[in-house]
C-alpha cells in the first residue's frame, strides 16, 4: 500500500478528538496474557501484532449458536458457510484463503490433510474456555498455513478447588442441546472433564439446481439435520519443583444432512479427534523448557441415502492422521530481552478407499524468535526453515516494531513472509493432481496505532499481502501455481463502557484482487465482501442482563471470473438472561430477528428466524 496512504490514515487517527480524549484516560490493565502471537506467553499490551482474546464470560455472555456465530464479523475474519449447522465451514482471514489460516486446540494443529480446511464447525462453544486470535502471518513460528492469521482454541479447565457446570436447551427447528462439565484443583495436580450433545432438524441447506448444475446439483427441498456428540479432558501435574506433566483430549462425533446426488452423497459422519500431551521444565523464571507431542485425527463417511428406495450406501471414506512433536526454550536473556527457540516435526497420512499416489509426508523445522524492549520501543524478529520431503525447503520470518507514545498509545509496523503447503488432494488426487506444485508464498506488511485505556480501547490496522504461486484449477480441473494475489485492507477494533452499557464495535474492509496474467485479472477474489463488521451491545440490570449484535457484509462474488454475486446481507440478535438464583441462569436469545433470507455461498441457505432457550446451573464454590 502507499506510503502516504498509511501516513495520512495514521495522522488522521493521532489528531482525532477520540485520540486527545483517550490520551487524558487512565491506563487500562493489559496483563491479559496469550501464547499463540509470539508461541510464548505475553501480554496484550506487547504484542506488536494485531490480536485479540475471547473469553469464557464473553462467550457465556453472547450466547452464540455455535463457533461460526461467535467468530463471524470479528476484525480480519470472513465466514462461508454451505448451509445451516455443521456444515462445511471456510475462514478467510485478511482476504486470504479459507486453507490459509492455521487453527489450533490446545496447541495442537488440527484440518484435514486432504481438503485443507480446519473443521471448525464440529467443535462446540460449550468446550471452549477461550480464544486467541491473531491477524497476520506467523509462519516464521508456526509454519506451513499462517498466512491470513492463526486462530487457537483452549478447552475448558477448572477454576477452582472443585467446579461444575451444566446448560440444557432446547430451540426453533427442534433444536435440543445439553453440556456438563466438572473439575477439581488441587496443591499438585488438576483436572477438568466436559460433555456436550447437540441435535437439530436444521434447515434446508442448498437450494441448487439439477438442470443448471448449480449448487449442490439436485433440488431437494428438504430440512437437513445435525447431531454433535463430543467431550473434552484436560489435566496436569507437578512432578517436582519447575517440573509439570499436562495432556488433553478432545472427540467430537458429529452427523450431517446434506443435498446432494448419489455421486457426492448426502449424509455424512464426521469423528474429529485431538490429543496432546506437554511436559515443561521451569528451572527458574529465565529458563522455561516445553517437549510437546500431538495427534489430530479426521475420519469422514460419505453415504448417500434414496428416500423412495429406502436405502443407504457408502460414497466413500478419508481418514487423516496428523501427528506432531516439537522442543521449545523460552529464555529471559536480560530483564528487557528473550527468545524463543525449538524444533518441530510432523507426519501426515491419509488412509481410506481413496488410491492417492502417497499417502504419507513429513516435515522438519528449527525456529528461534527474539524480543527486546529499549526505552519506549518494542522489537522482535523470528526465523523458521521447514525441510518437507515433498517440496524441500522454505525458509519464513518477521520482523517487528512498535513505540509507545503515551497514554497507552502505541505505534506498532510488522513485516512477515509465509507460505502453504499443498494439501493431499492437490498433490496426489486420483486423475486431477499435480505432484510438481510448489508452495503457495505470500509477503505483508502490517502498519497500526492502538490505544489501551479507560473509558475506550482501540485499533487501526491497514495492510497489504501478495501471494504468489496461488494453486489453482485449470481448464482440466488440474491444480496449477498459476495465480497472483494482491490484498489490501484496514481493521477498526473499538470497544467501551457508557452509561452502565457495554459496547464494542469490528469493522473490516478488504481488497483482495486476481493478479494473474489472465482474463481474471483485476477481479475480487470469490466469496469475500469487502466490507464487513460486528456491533456487540450489552447491559446488566441486576440479577437481568440484555444485549444484541448486528453483523452485516457487502456484496461478494462466487466465482473467479466475477460473474456470480452474492448480495450483502445485514441480521440483528437479541439476547437476554436472568440469573434467579446464585447458581442458576436463564438464557433466552432470538437470532435474525427480522428474518433476513441471505447466502455466504451461493446457493446455500442460512437460517432465518431462529429462537432458543436454555438453563445454565453454575454452582458457587
Amino acid at each position: 500500500m502507499p506510503f502516504r496512504i498509511l501516513t495520512v490514515a495514521i495522522v488522521a487517527a493521532l489528531a482525532s478528538p477520540l485520540a486527545h480524549a483517550v490520551a487524558a484516560a487512565d491506563a487500562r490493565d493489559l496483563d491479559t496474557v496469550l501464547v499463540t502471537a509470539n508461541r510464548a506467553e505475553s501480554t496484550l499490551g506487547d504484542t506488536i501484532v494485531p490480536a485479540q482474546v475471547i473469553d469464557r464470560a464473553e462467550i457465556e455472555r453472547l450466547q452464540p449458536r455455535d463457533l461460526t456465530d461467535l467468530l463471524r464479523g470479528r476484525a480480519g475474519i470472513e465466514i462461508g458457510s454451505s448451509g445451516g449447522p455443521g456444515r462445511l465451514t471456510s475462514i478467510f482471514m485478511r482476504g486470504t484463503e479459507s486453507d490459509h489460516v492455521l487453527v489450533l486446540v490446545d496447541g495442537i494443529r488440527i484440518g484435514s490433510a486432504t481438503a485443507g480446511i480446519p473443521p471448525i464447525q464440529d467443535i462446540p462453544v460449550e468446550h471452549i474456555e477461550r480464544i486467541e486470535i491473531v491477524r497476520g502471518p506467523r509462519a516464521s513460528l508456526y509454519g506451513s498455513d499462517a498466512i491470513g492469521g492463526v486462530i487457537q482454541i483452549f478447552t475448558r479447565r477448572p477454576e477452582g478447588a472443585l467446579t461444575s457446570h451444566a446448560r440444557v436447551g432446547i430451540g426453533s427447528n427442534a433444536l435440543r442441546e445439553a453440556s456438563a462439565g466438572i473439575g477439581a484443583r488441587g496443591t499438585r495436580a488438576w483436572y477438568g472433564v466436559d460433555a456436550a450433545f447437540q441435535r437439530t432438524d436444521g434447515i434446508d441447506a442448498c437450494r441448487g439446481s439439477g438442470t443448471l448444475f448449480q449448487g449442490c446439483f439436485v433440488d431437494e427441498p428438504d430440512r437437513d439435520g445435525y447431531r454433535n456428540r463430543s467431550f473434552t479432558a484436560r489435566g496436569g501435574i507437578e512432578l517436582a519443583d519447575g517440573l509439570s506433566l499436562e495432556g488433553n483430549a478432545l472427540h467430537a462425533d458429529a452427523f450431517s444432512e446434506f443435498d446432494g446426488s448419489i455421486f457426492g452423497g448426502n449424509e455424512a459422519d464426521v469423528v474429529q479427534q485431538v490429543a496432546g500431551g506437554a511436559l515443561v521444565y521451569a528451572p527458574s523464571d529465565d529458563v522455561r523448557l516445553t517437549a510437546r507431542a500431538g495427534r489430530a485425527y479426521d475420519k469422514s463417511t460419505t453415504y448417500f441415502r434414496d428416500a423412495d428406495a429406502g436405502t443407504r450406501s457408502d460414497v466413500g471414506r478419508i481418514d487423516t492422521r496428523r501427528d506432531t512433536a516439537s522442543l521449545q526454550a523460552d529464555i529471559g536473556l536480560t530483564a528487557q530481552q528473550g527468545m524463543n527457540l525449538g524444533f518441530d516435526w510432523q507426519s501426515d497420512e491419509v488412509i481410506g478407499a481413496t488410491a492417492y499416489a502417497q499417502t504419507t509426508r513429513r516435515n522438519f523445522a528449527v525456529f528461534s524468535e527474539y524480543r527486546a524492549r529499549v526505552g519506549a520501543h518494542r522489537l522482535q524478529a523470528g526465523v523458521r526453515h521447514d525441510d518437507n520431503e515433498q517440496f524441500g525447503g522454505q525458509t519464513t520470518g518477521n520482523v517487528g516494531w512498535g513505540v509507545d507514545l503515551g497514554s497507552g498509545l502505541r505505534l506498532n509496523a510488522s513485516a512477515g513472509t509465509s507460505f502453504r503447503a499443498p494439501s493431499f488432494n492437490d498433490l496426489y488426487f486420483p486423475f486431477s493432481a499435480n505432484p510438481d506444485l510448489e508452495p503457495e508464498r505470500a509477503k505483508t506488511l502490517n502498519l497500526g496505532l492502538a490505544q489501551y485505556g479507560r473509558p475506550l480501547d482501540w485499533s487501526f490496522d491497514v495492510f497489504e499481502s501478495r501471494i504468489d504461486d496461488l494453486i489453482f484449477l485449470d481448464g482440466n480441473f488440474v491444480p496449477q501455481n498459476i495465480q497472483e494475489a494482491r490484498i489490501r485492507g484496514a481493521e477498526l477494533t473499538v470497544s467501551t463502557a457508557l452509561a452502565g452499557w457495554n459496547l464494542s464495535t469490528q469493522l473490516s474492509h478488504v481488497d483482495p484482487r486476481d493478479r494473474s496474467d489472465n482474463a481474471n485479472f483485476g477481479n475480487r477474489l470469490a466469496r469475500r465482501a469487502r466490507n464487513s463488521g460486528r456491533f456487540d451491545i450489552d447491559r446488566g440490570f441486576g440479577a437481568w442482563r440484555l444485549g444484541a449484535t448486528l453483523r452485516g457484509a457487502g456484496q461478494r462474488w462466487d466465482n473467479a471470473a466475477n460473474t456470480a454475486s452474492v448480495p450483502g446481507y445485514g441480521t440483528v440478535d437479541l439476547r437476554a438472561s436472568w440469573t434467579f438464583s446464585p447458581d442458576w441462569t436463564l438464557e433466552a436469545r432470538a437470532t435474525n430477528v427480522f428474518d433476513k433470507a441471505y447466502e455466504t455461498v451461493q446457493w446455500y441457505n442460512q437460517a432465518g428466524r431462529e429462537y432458543a432457550l436454555a438453563l445454565r446451573w453454575r454452582p458457587l464454590d
